[in-house]
């Protein structure tokens, strides 16, 4: 029988489900992506993260619903410093499109026809005084009227909603505590309530499915500083992307504040947000705190992630089996590679102190991310190790990974080479051919 693709896809995003059940995402939604034809399906899959467990934030833009509104209804706007200035016209006509859409939206997330993927869910979708806002005031002697920023984040309300598995949606309006209301951009609201929340990631929206290098190709992962230089680039462009701009800008104080992540991704490719955060390499860019993958010294909670890893190896009879207690009591010689959470990679130094030697052993690496040199970055991290303790030897017993390990300069050696102890240990029926690296 063979195994489709969806068993396959199913099998492939359950580690991140379980990764990602229970984490805060802030959803920023904006405007352009609200007036695609694809507004429908990322709706779907927002009530899907939901139902998987995900505490969700939806914060929603409507810049270009706000500027076809003012146009029709011929109202200008003046700008300083790229801040509209809300005078009272203009943001008569703002709080009714911002009303309109947090009404068409929560409409949305209501849906529960059996034909479409949100068929048996509830969801409670909860809007509120949870943010409050102060006026911007005046700047170079401009007054920007009714344009305000965000004062206070009410965390223990946000939170009170998310652990009932409500969605919490916010628009571009938000009260003050003189009663009065502000026109507020979503990308500092989506911003400072991520920050505020402490979330896991933040995530928005724009055509071309991430950040474009000079290659042409979608850029995956970008660090705050290298993304700032992108958004500058940007900035001296006439065609650039203001939604782009303005998530880029959001997504670098995010990180810079302790957010770990900030996806990027399609508007329009449907479900590029599952592809993104369901799959092992993702299809956005991302703008993150550190390097996706990381190469780090083993903790007790990797034991599970190391096991699924080596696994099939030792059924196949490339590694010699080790069970779950071997592995706690042997984790602090293991050295892992992490990449979105899940071990991809992993390799062990043991130590012969009284012979002054290291072996290294149990070297896994997961199918999927074999093309990069991730074996060779594990032995360059042991053999590292063995040198900063000062071994005279590190050795490596195989039986089908001779040639690379020769390639890495070991050398083929004796059973009489080997430390007393690991010689006592020798399994001549596995007969594997021993190699030595002198340090």
């Amino acid at each position: 029988m063979r195994t489709t693709e969806l068993v396959d896809g199913f099998r492939q995003s359950a580690p991140y489900v379980n990764a990602h059940r229970g984490k805060t995402f802030v959803v920023m939604l904006g405007g352009e992506a609200i007036a695609q034809p694809g507004f429908r399906s990322i709706i779907n899959d927002i009530a899907l993260m939901n139902t998987l467990g995900i505490k969700i934030v939806l914060v929603y833009g409507a810049r270009p619903q706000i500027n076809t509104a003012l146009q029709e209804a011929g109202l200008n706007c003046d700008y300083h410093n790229r801040i509209r200035v809300t005078d009272d016209a203009s943001f008569k006509v703002i709080k009714q499109v911002a009303g309109s859409l947090q009404l068409d939206i929560t409409a949305r997330l209501s849906m529960s026809l059996s034909n479409t993927p949100m068929h048996n869910a509830q969801i409670n979708v909860v809007s509120g005084n949870f943010v409050i806002a102060q006026p911007l005031g005046v700047d170079d002697g401009i007054d920007y009227l009714h344009s305000g920023r965000v004062r206070r984040i009410d965390v223990a309300g946000i939170r009170r909603q998310l652990d009932t598995s409500g969605i919490v949606l916010m628009g571009p309006i938000a009260a003050s505590v003189t009663g009065e209301s502000f026109n507020l951009t979503a990308e500092e609201i989506a911003t400072q309530v991520a920050i505020k929340l402490k979330a896991d990631k933040m995530i928005g929206f724009n055509e071309a499915g991430g950040i474009v290098g000079p290659d042409g190709e979608i850029t995956a992962e970008l660090m705050p500083n290298y993304a700032e230089k992108v958004m500058l680039e940007m900035e001296q462009k006439e065609d650039a992307c203001t939604g782009t701009l303005a998530f880029l800008h959001a997504a670098i104080t995010a990180c810079r504040s302790g957010i770990p992540r900030c996806h990027l991704v399609s508007f329009s490719d449907n479900g590029a947000m599952l592809q993104e955060l369901f799959s092992r390499d993702g299809i956005g860019t991302q703008i993150v705190t550190e390097a996706a993958e990381r190469l780090r010294l083993a903790a007790i909670s990797d034991i599970g992630g190391i096991l699924d890893l080596i696994r099939p190896l030792e059924q196949q009879g490339l590694l010699v089996r080790r069970s779950r207690e071997q592995l706690e009591m042997e984790i602090d010689q293991f050295t892992v590679i992490e990449r979105d959470g899940l071990i991809i990679g992993c390799a062990a130094l043991y130590p012969f102190p009284e012979d002054n030697v290291g072996e290294f052993a149990c070297l896994a690496v997961h199918e999927h991310y074999r093309d990069a040199d991730r074996g060779t970055a594990l032995l360059k991290n042991i053999i590292q190790i063995a040198r900063q303790r000062k071994y005279d030897r590190l050795f490596a017993l195989t039986t089908r990974s001779i040639h690379w390990f020769q390639e890495q300069g070991f050398e083929l050696v004796g059973v009489e080479d080997l430390p007393a102890k690991k010689k006592q240990l020798y399994n001549y029926q596995r007969r594997s051919k021993i190699l030595a690296l002198d340090l």
